[in-house]
């Protein structure tokens, strides 16, 4: 698909067509993104978390079901979001018209330096690590592995659409898969061989803190926004993608937290620092635990690869509205912007290297991303007050219910994650932060350019 563009050339204006994002992904294939990208690493990390803070079986299934509650409040906002205003850019497109063009550039040079490019390293360090436990490449293997899934991924989604959708649907059904298989050692063959264990695996009840990691691990429904003008039909389908979406999320999460509880029981769980790998070594020895390995590898890959494709397109956003990212701006003919994925692969190894000398690459990368991430998801929730107010003539052909409760029970939650992903984190947030206001000297250059 080509957008007219106009230009001037010796004072006339002179039309010229340019490649855009055209309507190349099916209900089906955007599905697969989305569970792909949110089934990553949160769920074979976080659930021992989440019942060391929490005092019974009850307590522990209902804060995963609260977080798929919650996750729908705001997948309701942001239906309303991506029908009235489908956009390559996703946010971007939402804060240019709700708050101008110095939001809207403050939050994609975010996204660029700090938000997606932080998650993509974030998995891809994890990747590594659990591919080094399959083969171990030296003293910097897991940043090794990193960077090669980095590079390959990347290199793919630039070769075309066709072949990152289609890489993404594998990835993501061999992952579902191997979890049922795990959700069904935890419910059947362990099970009768452990007793209960009907003790608190802690004294004391930490709520606030496990909903923290809970919704961490439902984190990334949300990228939906960013294939809303490539998604068929996206009027009628973006409101089912995410419907579905967070259903089959749900449903998988509490469905593994109850193989977690009934094969290991809530002590063992809550002590527990592998529990997918405890679980599965209980029951098959290590080549359970090895076969828990490959799963978070290819679980961890296929996250790697929804962030990587859903990432570069505010980046293209950024270079189509201001001059100065301008070569960010095209859409090539593979239907890809093949600039911005590479600005972002780069940005992404650059991390990566960072990760690699604090050897704490996944918790240097969380706290890098976490309070600039919740800051704009905040004001995602605000804009769509603003663009009620802005613009009630613009069609929509969802509205959230229950308006404007939702929108605000939306914020809420954000701003709580907000305050909470800066008291818990360290030194990694000053420093990500510090990058966002580094963007500042570039929005004063690009609106004295435009």
């Amino acid at each position: 698909m080509a957008q007219r563009t106009e230009h001037s050339v010796n004072g006339a204006v002179v039309l010229s067509e340019v490649a855009a994002p055209k309507s190349a992904i099916a209900l089906g294939d955007a599905l697969a993104l989305i569970v792909g990208l949110v089934i990553g690493v949160g769920i074979f990390q976080t659930p021992s978390i989440v019942a060391s803070n929490l005092g019974s079986n009850s307590a522990v299934l209902l804060a995963w079901f609260l977080g798929g509650v919650m996750s729908l409040i705001g997948a309701l906002c942001y239906g309303e979001l991506a029908t009235a205003y489908p956009h390559a850019g996703g946010n971007y497109h939402y804060f240019m018209r709700a708050f101008g063009s110095k939001v809207a550039f403050l939050f994609a040079w975010a996204r660029m330096t700090v938000i997606q490019t932080g998650s993509i390293a974030t998995v891809a360090f994890v990747f590594g690590d659990y591919a080094s436990e399959l083969l171990r490449l030296g003293d910097y293997s897991a940043s090794i592995y990193a960077a090669l899934a980095v590079i390959l991924l990347t290199s793919l989604n630039i070769v075309g659409v066709e072949q990152g959708k289609w890489a993404q649907n594998w990835l993501s059904i061999a992952k579902v898969l191997g979890l049922l298989l795990v959700i069904i050692v935890g419910a059947t063959f362990i099970a009768p061989s452990v007793p209960p264990v009907t003790a608190p695996a802690t004294t004391q009840t930490n709520w606030g803190s496990a909903m923290v990691f809970v919704l961490f691990s439902f984190g990334g429904w949300n990228e939906a926004a960013y294939i809303s003008a490539e998604l068929h039909n996206v009027k009628k389908n973006m409101v089912r993608l995410l419907m579905w979406s967070i259903g089959i999320i749900t449903t998988i999460y509490l469905l593994i937290n109850f193989a977690y509880l009934h094969g290991l029981g809530l002590t063992a769980m809550a002590q527990s620092e592998a529990v997918a790998a405890d679980l599965m070594r209980s029951a098959f020895g290590q080549p359970g635990a090895l076969f828990i390995s490959l799963l978070i590898a290819i679980a961890t890959l296929g996250a790697t690869n929804a962030n990587i494709f859903t990432g570069a397109r505010t980046n293209y956003a950024l270079g189509q509205d201001f001059r100065t990212f301008s070569f960010l701006g095209h859409w090539n003919r593979a239907n890809t912007p093949k600039n911005a994925l590479l600005v972002q692969g780069a940005i992404t190894l650059a991390l990566v290297l960072l990760g690699s000398f604090t050897r704490k690459g996944f918790t240097t990368m969380v706290d890098y991303t976490a309070p600039v991430f919740w800051f704009f998801f905040l004001l995602s929730g605000v804009s769509l007050f603003v663009l009620r107010a802005k613009e009630p003539q613009t069609p929509r052909p969802f509205r959230v219910p229950f308006y404007p409760i939702t929108p605000m029970l939306f914020c809420l939650v954000c701003g709580y994650l907000l305050y909470s992903s800066l008291v818990y984190t360290g030194i990694g947030a000053a420093f990500g932060v510090a990058v966002v206001v580094a963007g500042l000297p570039l929005l004063w250059r690009s609106s004295y350019q435009n």
